[in-house]
């Protein structure tokens, strides 16, 4: 739905024309998975996906949202009732981001809000960041915060963390708020550094192809938790503050120590441990080396780096599912320079780096896996480097 759309939406549904129209994307995470919330390094674009707000300020203390996907009626809330664990529907995604605001100490008074969606549900894509930052950014804008971009996506993902429940690090926000078009984003999660590393895959004759299994997962299940609450485990027992200090040449050195620490099978056992600290350090690596690659031009390379990424994350990090692997697997047999699933695991999206040549012999080849497997028909989309977060008008 374009921007002209939802501003006339917005008009019938509220009488009045609104005060702007923003738009924020989801993302891809070309490399470094799970990562983000162990300090280390992460490597998104965004996609031409968004999702589309016409807003306008209220004084009344009273928060109004409607969806365009979701239907039905326009939803009322009041701002001084807005709390964690008081909402488990779609609304809690820019509630919480209202909340998370106030909580800051800035002085949000309502809002009348309609959004529309491109951004597939479900798939890994960050939609649910990208409805975050949408809000975010057009409350900031209406109530003249002045926020910077990095703190809008820190605000957005308390809103997740604290007021939604699910447990995701600060990457999805931060490629919504911050991507630029051609490039992708090098970011330290520690320090929020940021790199734009150019990321021109048609000048090279090279697409990267999303596949969308159709397997729904949610980041508040209790397995994306237990991966987390795993990593800090390891980080403790190595006595260090985050998996991001452990070094890759320690690696084996760090895991040798994890099958004698003293308390390394509590909670989580230490064969678990061990692959989760494996999966962090060396993935961290791989981004360092794609960045390297890219940087050198040399945009071919990456692909068996991305394809060890996820092995790492089948093997290791134990999140991926059968319909992922079968993709992976299809794909590189179809020629792909490399593939890996993408996104909070269980289900969602997998990615493959493909020679233009390829794209019609590999998507065909992936549909005819999905249904030779009885599985639900894939859907297949190239990801094109977009823009971050911004006003449409």
């Amino acid at each position: 739905m374009g921007a002209q759309q939802v501003r006339e939406r917005f008009t019938e549904l509220y009488g009045a024309e609104p005060e702007g129209v923003w738009a924020a994307p989801g993302r891809v995470n070309l490399i470094g998975e799970h990562t983000d919330y162990n300090d280390g390094f992460v490597m998104p674009f965004a996609l031409p996906h968004r999702v589309t707000a016409a807003v306008s300020r209220r004084t009344d203390g009273r928060l109004r949202l409607h969806s365009a996907d979701i239907g039905g009626e326009v939803v009322e809330l009041a701002l001084d009732g807005l709390a964690p664990g008081t909402d488990d529907d779609w609304t809690a995604y820019p509630a919480g981001v209202v909340w998370a605001l106030r909580e800051a100490g800035h002085p949000v008074t309502g809002a009348d809000v309609h959004l529309a969606s491109t951004v597939p549900t479900g798939a890994g894509l960050s939609s649910s960041a990208a409805l975050e930052v949408v809000i975010a950014l057009a409350l900031d804008d209406l109530f003249g915060l002045d926020l910077p971009r990095w703190k809008l996506a820190r605000l957005c993902q308390r809103a997740e963390n604290v007021y939604v429940g699910a447990p995701t690090g600060i990457m999805d926000q931060t490629a919504s708020a911050c991507c630029e078009e051609g490039h992708a984003l090098f970011l330290d999660t520690r320090d929020l550094s940021q790199r734009q590393i150019p990321f021109d895959l048609a000048a090279e004759g090279l697409r990267l192809l999303v596949v969308d299994t159709q397997v729904k997962h949610a980041h508040s299940g209790g397995e994306y938790g237990k991966r987390r609450a795993g990593c800090e485990q390891g980080a403790a027992l190595l006595g260090v503050d985050a998996l991001r200090d452990v070094a890759y040449d320690e690696l084996d050195a760090a895991l040798e120590r994890l099958g004698t620490e003293e308390g390394a099978a509590d909670a989580v056992d230490a064969a678990e441990v061990r692959r989760l600290v494996r999966h962090i350090v060396t993935e961290n690596r791989r981004v360092e080396r794609v960045v390297e690659l890219l940087t050198s031009g040399d945009v071919r390379a990456i692909g068996p780096v991305l394809t060890d990424g996820h092995a790492s994350l089948r093997d290791d990090f134990r999140i991926s599912c059968p319909e992922l692997d079968l993709v992976v697997d299809t794909a590189l047999a179809a020629g792909a320079l490399g593939a890996r699933m993408t996104g909070g695991g269980f289900g969602g999206s997998a990615i493959a780096l493909v020679e233009v040549s390829a794209v019609d012999t590999l998507t065909k080849a992936v549909e005819e896996a999905f249904a030779a497997a009885g599985y639900t028909a894939p859907r297949v989309f190239e990801a094109v480097p977009s823009p971050g977060a911004r006003r449409l008008g």
